[in-house]
């Protein structure tokens, strides 16, 4: 007996410890209540699949009375926030989830949720199947892939266009990994103020010269009250769908969104003068609702997108470079200098063809980062 009652004063000091450390943890967090520019649960739409698999978790539980399906919506700090067709609140993870392979949320997540009656916090239980899937690689040799977003619809990759600096490269391996992640792709060149008119058409160009006429290319710039641009970025996303911006730190995003949502709601920074660099000003992951659009995911500004393990986008945004490379006569050529390279023989060096040398420097850096992998990651 004073066994027991001793292991029971551990266990309370411990349940006692482990909700002071998630206060502390949790100190600062804005409160959900006060925010504007987050979703009605009416403007979001689970898949059929994700409805069913929602089902069939509650089928499952002993008790599915306090079981919601709930939307996640913000990513404070890795504190989620989920909306449910009641209310918005933060969630823990259950203990059977945090165990998993399959334990970490991402903003657009649908998931099983409870609500436990007295307690300030959701325990969601389960992150239902995604139809699509925003990810990129973390780390070195043995990182992992990192979910930007999950369920969205399109990619809006920004890229300011100040003092003329344009990397058609960076566009692309966006574009990239998006395509390989099951999303549509659009561009957005912004401050397009900040350059002449002769050079936002060269730009403007030179990305749907790489990524052809169909990639929706738009050229906004924010000044004020002078905006130009704007309406065309919101029809990327119209009522029922679901974007969110890429780009690195100063390309605009907040700027552009603050102009979407006609009121100054995110914040903003500058970049540095030497290199047009930003600042992180975003930190949070969140989905803001446009009006009279659909919904937007903010995400914090990108310094590195590394090509690992996205073969498959690479083929589907250069599918006739791709199909030539299928047919050279050495399954590991570069398509520089080898004998029966039929990317050669059908476009030639690449010297004289930017579209041919982005395949070429994409697909080069994919072979490289596959031999850095350790043997047993999978991708």
């Amino acid at each position: 007996m004073a066994k027991r009652n001793s292991r029971d004063r551990r266990n309370v000091r411990r349940k006692s410890k482990k909700r002071v450390d998630r206060s502390r943890d949790q100190a600062g967090l804005p409160e959900l209540s006060l925010l504007t520019e987050l979703p009605e649960y009416d403007d979001l739409h689970p898949s059929t699949e994700q409805v069913s698999a929602f089902e069939a978790h509650c089928s499952k539980a002993e008790d599915a009375s306090d079981l919601a399906l709930g939307c996640v919506v913000r990513l404070d700090r890795g504190f989620p926030a989920v909306l449910t067709s009641d209310e918005v609140f933060r969630a823990e993870f259950a203990a059977q989830l945090t165990k998993s392979d399959f334990s970490r949320v991402a903003v657009g997540d649908w998931v099983a949720v409870r609500t436990p009656h007295g307690h300030d916090m959701g325990l969601i239980e389960s992150i239902l199947p995604r139809e699509s899937d925003i990810a990129r690689w973390r780390g070195g040799s043995r990182g992992e892939k990192q979910t930007l977003a999950a369920n969205v619809d399109v990619v809006i990759v920004v890229q300011a266009l100040e003092k003329g600096r344009l990397s058609v490269n960076r566009i692309a391996r966006s574009a990239v990994v998006a395509t390989d992640c099951g999303a549509d792709v659009a561009v957005v060149l912004a401050k397009c103020d900040s350059v002449s008119e002769e050079e936002v058409r060269a730009a403007k160009e030179s990305v749907q010269e790489v990524l052809g006429e169909n990639c929706p290319v738009i050229c906004s710039a924010v000044d004020g009250d002078n905006m130009s641009g704007i309406e065309d970025v919101r029809s990327l996303v119209p009522t029922g769908r679901i974007g969110i911006m890429l780009g690195p730190s100063g390309a605009g995003k907040s700027t552009l969104l603050n102009a979407l949502l006609g009121r100054e709601a995110l914040e903003t920074g500058s970049v540095r003068e030497s290199d047009g660099v930003g600042r992180h000003t975003t930190v949070t992951r969140r989905m803001v609702a446009i009006p009279s659009a659909g919904i937007i995911v903010d995400e914090p500004g990108l310094r590195t997108l590394q090509m690992v393990g996205h073969e498959r986008g690479l083929a589907k945004v250069f599918p006739d470079i791709a199909d030539a490379a299928a047919s050279c006569r050495f399954r590991n050529c570069t398509h520089t200098h080898e004998p029966g390279c039929e990317v050669l023989a059908r476009f030639g060096s690449g010297s004289d063809d930017r579209r041919l040398g982005v395949y070429l420097s994409l697909a080069e850096e994919m072979r490289e980062s596959a031999t850095t992998l350790d043997p047993d990651i999978v991708l």
